[in-house]
């Protein structure tokens, strides 16, 4: 009975960890690393086991840092089935094609770049044929049913409240006399945030995995970030330019959309021209206002009044290439919510072509940018960035609207291990170095938490939770 370590270990994306029971072979999660061109190019490398001996997968949620691998891992061999969430399964048909063509994309792309230098062409990493295939494996789950995955592994997924969909993954495991609980959280997200419930807390586990993307940073309250986005809303009228605002196109982008229709009049926003400037985001808001039982109270009360809490007024769905070509003759009075969240693809990129460099434009940033990517260095206050290999000067305020992270924070992070009786032994995934090793020193000197801070390929006895074991 082991659990090996093969993703988002002293890193936030790239989830993957392989859960090894009675001869069966479960993986928790397949997702891809995301964090500018070197690190993104460890996706093509081969999978540190064959995929064909993977008997289930359960997946957390639909994010591409946790999914995106999946149609990697049916076109290489895997034929057993992925367990999530119903809600996830929706999101993921959309969120897997959109990545297989961009991966069809880029292939062409550097296949052309070839031929020009007398080269053989790439293959993709995967088309959209293997997306369509990986989805149609996809079993779905309602939160607390149990189910048996394989034999010895009994899958129940609790609401980790962090996108739509998004599970807590708790295994009951058995192989011989030996049991075990082990609970992953997944990405447990934001408490109070708005839409969603809360993260549901557990009490009985023999392991926790644990992320710890902001272990070491708690963020704004809520009543700050809304005073704070409304200020900054009010300044940008003022000055007679554009909001920008990248975002993922499931989770933040309905959020934002459900806030400015709940604020609606208060913060002026019929005074804009409002742009969702994403198909994918566009299909992820349908899905999220299909599965509104999925809602908080406050959320479902606020549908029962406006039937669809994201079809603002003066909302518009930019689905086609000249749609979104068009918003970038608007030089004043357009706020543009566009794809990617961390600015390393997407519509975003041609915004910011065009009104990066202007001083009345106002950038938001309002989600989690890895390193290496270009939100990352908006954030850390870069001059100048490279969109598509010309230098745009940053001359556009740039806010970071930390408060909004889907991602539950240093407290939140703490409070949910607090429910575990026994204090059971805690592995750090999912994190940055610094950010995990705050939540270490938090959860040890607070709880006296047996924590681990595993490392990729580091394997645990899960008869012996409480140490690791060197890769191999």
């Amino acid at each position: 009975m082991e659990l090996t370590f093969l993703g988002a270990a002293g890193e936030v994306t790239g989830s993957c960890h392989l859960l090894e029971v009675g001869g069966r072979r479960v993986l928790l999660d397949c997702g891809m690393i995301q964090g500018g061109r070197e690190a993104e190019a460890r996706n093509a490398e081969p999978f540190p086991f064959d995929p064909a001996s993977i008997d289930a997968v359960i997946l957390s949620h639909a994010h591409i840092d946790h999914s995106g691998r999946l149609p990697q891992l049916v076109r290489h061999g895997f034929r057993g089935r992925i367990h999530t969430h119903a809600a996830t399964r929706d999101l993921a048909r959309v969120m897997l094609r959109d990545a297989a063509f961009l991966e069809e994309k880029d292939a062409e792309h550097e296949s052309r770049r070839r031929a020009r230098r007398g080269q053989e062409g790439v293959e993709p990493a995967f088309t959209r044929a293997d997306a369509t295939a990986a989805v149609r494996r996809i079993h779905a789950h309602q939160y607390g049913q149990p189910h048996e995955v394989v034999p010895g592994v009994t899958l129940t997924l609790h609401d980790a409240g962090h996108i739509l969909g998004s599970a807590t993954v708790e295994v009951e495991l058995t192989e011989g006399e030996t049991r075990r609980r082990v609970v992953f959280s997944g990405d447990l997200g934001h408490r109070g945030a708005p839409i969603l419930r809360d993260p549901e807390p557990l009490e009985r586990a023999d392991l926790v995995l644990l992320e710890s993307t902001y272990g070491g940073r708690n963020h704004r309250d809520w009543d700050a970030t809304w005073e704070e986005l409304a200020g900054i809303l009010e300044r940008a009228r003022h000055d007679r330019g554009n909001v920008l605002i990248p975002a993922f196109a499931v989770g933040r982008t309905q959020e934002l959309l459900y806030v400015l229709d709940r604020h609606y009049a208060e913060w002026g926003v019929d005074r804009w021209q409002l742009f969702l400037d994403s198909p994918m985001a566009i299909e992820a808001t349908e899905i999220y206002a299909r599965h509104w039982k999925l809602y908080d109270e406050t959320a479902r009360q606020w549908r029962g009044q406006q039937a669809n809490p994201f079809r603002l007024p003066n909302l518009h769905f930019s689905r086609t290439a000249n749609q979104s070509r068009a918003i970038n003759r608007i030089h004043s009075g357009a706020m543009v919510i566009a794809g990617s969240g961390m600015c390393s693809g997407g519509r975003i990129l041609h915004h910011f072509k065009h009104h990066l460099w202007r001083r009345e434009t106002e950038v938001l940033i309002t989600g989690f940018q890895a390193r290496g990517t270009p939100g990352r260095a908006l954030v850390d206050g870069a001059q100048e960035i490279k969109v598509w290999g010309e230098p745009i000067r940053v001359g556009a305020k740039v806010h970071t609207i930390g408060g909004l992270s889907a991602h539950a924070d240093s407290n939140g992070l703490v409070e949910w291990y607090g429910h575990f009786r026994g204090r059971p032994p805690v592995a750090l995934v999912h994190g940055e170095a610094e950010q995990r090793d705050a939540l270490a020193e938090r959860l040890a000197g607070e709880y006296g938490a047996p924590v681990l801070t595993p490392g990729l390929g580091e394997r645990m006895d899960l008869a012996d939770p409480d140490r690791l074991l060197p890769a191999g």
